[in-house]
């Protein structure tokens, strides 16, 4: 029997401002789906995810969710008022015996539950938002934007957490890597209207090229049947002395058709100019030591970056990256050590903060009054790339509407606002660009585009990212910042990284025999007694892993089953490719999966 929807919107229409934001749209969410919301800057994901969470209700149309069922959203920015510590905010709905869960969630996130809510940071009130919902389980999870301040190994735990799950959520996220690894279906706003496919996000790119290119054909042929009825209908008149009306009419329908397609918003025009060639040497440096408040940033570092290099750094929130590149170019002395900066360096920076956006300020005067933009006597001009430039063309360039360039920076989305400062810094040549998070709240094409440009780029870059996929795809070296001062280099990117790691820490940890399913090394059942010496979730997530080895040995015995038709290839080789797939897929979780148990069981033992 056929269960039902969680959550169903029949024919919603939403207009914001006299622009009509979605028309039409009818989704369906089932339970166990797993989707990914993808869209532009400025397309409607966050207001479609609200009107799912009814935070926001629609002009037209209507919203259903069957009695009973709990659908849990996570706000961007959360209201933790009449709340005196994060703990009792993201406790407030469970009861007193439900509170480990918060616990574990604090642990998995890296949070202190204790911290009390008048001096947390917009970061630990999120992160505080997003234990709030893992911990209250609804049947549907609604998640915007959840990696956006949670460092790589944060980012892990919640991956593992939604894998791990039967529920049902819907996902937006600027990280690649996060959404192909947990989604199976996606949906795509564009231009008002919602696509879906059954398919993750990995498969999202190739769809979206394939979509917009049946449109460019279709396109093109409905402009070619246009220029040959309207041809017809000029010459027709000198050798009929009736014109046909209908044929006429016709004609006119079709360009009544093809002025109603909606143009896909372009590219972000996008140009990153490199100044004169800077040194072979760009920084050196030599045994920097430094550390705040009895906490040490790096000890006894060394490194060597060239002309070209692109350098990534990578490590938990608040182990000292930006702190490190600060100490590299230049800007803060290090309590031991010394750093060599290398000749002809223009350097440009893309901070965190966004402190170069003053925020009160409109698009306009954040762009005419930078001193190095500014064109002596042309208020509506600035300088880009040493040429001057209308301002408003410049930001159009920028996919910026000429209605929005008086508009104050706080009223644009992260996105919109990480577009400004690219802006700001592609106005000017440079050599050496620092990057400190620069992939927040992007969207799929701009990422794309800043990556090419980031290829093509002349100069030497410094980057900070939790976004796995763009290092691997930006970075030439990996700085992997530890704690305790420690900072190793690795080669390539975070992938790189991740398969030199055991290697750097010793055999030891990777030369562990696999667990044999049938000795009795099995996974003892849960409910066995708890083991001791490991941490809170760490005993939480070894209660876990026997029902999660059992289900994936399940699955593996399905999709083995079904292979063994040897005419399900020449029959239906896209099924069989798939079930192919699925089962490497889950023969190398099962294997990573008993490896954990493993683990945590050895841990548990002493």
């Amino acid at each position: 029997m056929a269960q039902a929807p969680l959550l169903q919107l029949s024919d919603i229409s939403l207009t914001y401002g006299g622009e009509p934001v979605f028309a039409d749209l009818n989704l369906v969410v089932q339970p166990g789906d797993r989707v990914a919301l993808v869209g532009r800057n400025g397309s409607g994901k966050s207001t479609l995810m609200k009107v799912m969470a009814d935070l926001v209700e629609a002009d037209e149309g209507l919203r259903v969710v069957p009695p009973g069922t709990s659908v849990g959203y996570m706000e961007q920015e959360p209201d933790l008022s009449g709340y005196e510590t994060l703990g009792e905010f993201a406790a407030s709905e469970l009861g007193p015996a439900e509170m480990y869960r918060v616990e574990a969630a604090a642990e998995g996130l890296k949070f202190d539950p204790a911290r009390p809510v008048a001096t947390a940071s917009g970061g630990e009130k999120r992160r505080a938002a997003l234990a709030k919902l893992m911990a209250e389980d609804p049947e549907l999870l609604l998640l915007d934007e959840p990696t956006n301040h949670l460092d790589i190994e944060a980012i892990g735990w919640l991956e593992r957490e939604l894998k791990s799950t039967r529920k049902a959520f819907v996902l937006i996220s600027h990280d690649r890597r996060f959404l192909s690894e947990l989604t199976r279906a996606t949906l795509w706003i564009d231009r008002g209207a919602v696509r879906r496919q059954e398919e993750g996000f990995a498969s999202f790119e190739a769809w979206r090229d394939k979509v917009w290119e049946e449109e460019d054909q279709q396109r093109h042929k409905m402009d070619r049947k246009i220029k040959a009825e309207a041809r017809w209908a000029v010459e027709g008149i000198s050798a009929r002395r009736k014109r046909n009306q209908g044929r006429v009419r016709a004609l006119q329908d079709l360009r009544q058709e093809r002025a109603a397609m909606i143009r896909r918003q372009g590219t972000a025009a996008m140009d990153l100019a490199s100044g004169p060639a800077s040194g072979k040497k760009v920084i050196e440096a030599e045994a920097l030591t430094k550390g705040f408040d009895g906490k040490r940033i790096v000890s006894d570092f060394s490194i060597k970056i060239e002309r070209g290099d692109r350098v990534a750094f990578v490590g938990p929130n608040g182990v000292g990256k930006t702190t490190l590149i600060r100490m590299l170019t230049g800007e803060e002395e290090p309590d031991a050590g010394a750093v060599k900066l290398g000749t002809n360096l223009v350097p440009a920076v893309f901070d965190q903060s966004r402190a170069r956006l003053a925020p009160e300020m409109s698009l306009w005067e954040n762009l005419t009054g930078d001193p190095e933009m500014r064109v002596s006597g042309k208020a509506d001009q600035i300088l880009v790339r040493g040429e001057p430039k209308h301002v408003v063309g410049y930001l159009k360039e920028f996919l910026f509407d000429e209605r929005r360039v008086r508009a104050p920076v706080r009223s644009l989305s992260g996105g919109e606002k990480a577009r400004l400062l690219l802006a700001k810094i592609m106005a000017r040549e440079s050599n050496l660009l620092v990057l400190d998070e620069p992939t927040n709240d992007l969207d799929v094409e701009t990422l794309d585009l800043l990556q090419d440009l980031l290829g093509d780029y002349q100069g030497t870059v410094l980057l900070v990212s939790h976004d796995r996929d763009f290092l691997d795809r930006v970075a030439t070296t990996t700085v992997a910042m530890e704690g305790d001062g420690r900072a190793t280099l690795y080669a390539g990117g975070w992938s790189d990284y991740q398969s030199q790691r055991p290697k750097a820490r010793g055999a030891a940890e990777t030369a562990k025999p696999a667990p044999q399913k049938d000795s009795a090394a099995k996974p003892k059942p849960k409910g066995s007694a708890k083991p001791k010496g490991l941490s809170f979730s760490e005993k939480h997530r070894l209660e876990e892993l026997p029902a999660e080895i059992e289900r994936l040995e399940a699955e593996i015995a399905k999709l083995n089953e079904l292979l063994t038709d040897p005419e399900l290839y020449s029959r239906e080789p896209v099924k069989f490719r798939k079930a192919t797939e699925a089962l490497a897929e889950r023969q190398d979780r099962l294997s990573g999966v008993e490896e954990e148990w493993l683990t945590l069981e050895e841990k548990a033992g002493g």
